[in-house]
């Protein structure tokens, strides 16, 4: 390999996905795979061993998603260069992914060429949102992170307790569980409790 040749680790949970990655970057002289993940733990593991300059992370996983992943792995190597790839994940857990230090993010049926680009700018430092991940943006723009209180109540909500039921729960009075509500819908810009559990499933808010 030749200084300008860019270390990839690839994660994600399907074998389909890591060889169709793999054959994509072997094609490419200045990209060199030198490791492979099934999940979150091994990506941790590889990322710590392999020191790769690009680790190509998917979202979801069992036992560990990309966002744990990134966030342990970035713990540990604050200079790591990580790139989301994603199916079906919502702004929401990109933005979430963004947070946890990842560098970029698009999705897994982009166009070779634009994978490879965004593997390159990625490895290079630079911050990269795919054309598709921006067009989410600008549709479903994510949601101000929850506050723990307020994802308890969200939570109580989705299961179908009556206020009466949280503010027991909780151990709170009721005059202060409708200020937690009304801030609670006011962030999630919806109107009533109906439409908060629908937000919540649509975002991915909450493991329902």
């Amino acid at each position: 390999m030749n200084d300008k040749t860019l270390s990839v680790l690839i994660v994600d949970d399907h074998s389909v996905v890591r060889m169709g990655m793999n054959a994509l970057l072997s094609a490419e002289a200045d990209l060199h795979v030198v490791g492979n993940a099934k999940n979150g733990l091994e990506a941790i593991s590889q990322a710590r061993t392999l020191q790769p300059d690009v680790i190509v992370m998917d979202m979801e996983m069992p036992r560990k998603d990309g966002i744990d992943a990134t966030a342990e792995i970035i713990a540990e190597q604050p200079d790591a260069k990580i790139l989301i790839i994603t199916s079906f994940s919502t702004t929401d857990r990109i933005a979430k992914a963004i947070k946890a230090g990842a560098l970029g993010a698009i999705m897994k049926n982009a166009d070779d060429s634009e994978m490879v680009a965004a593997i390159r700018a990625v490895g290079r430092g630079k911050v990269y949102l795919a054309k598709d991940i921006k067009r989410l943006f600008k549709e479903d723009p994510p949601m101000p992170e929850l506050s723990p209180r307020q994802r308890e109540i969200l939570d109580a909500i989705t299961r179908g307790l009556t206020n009466q039921d949280i503010a027991k729960l909780l151990g709170i009075s009721l005059d202060m569980l409708k200020k937690h509500m009304t801030a609670l819908l006011q962030k999630m810009n919806v109107a009533n409790r109906s439409e908060a559990v629908a937000t919540a499933m649509r975002k991915r808010l909450l493991k329902i």
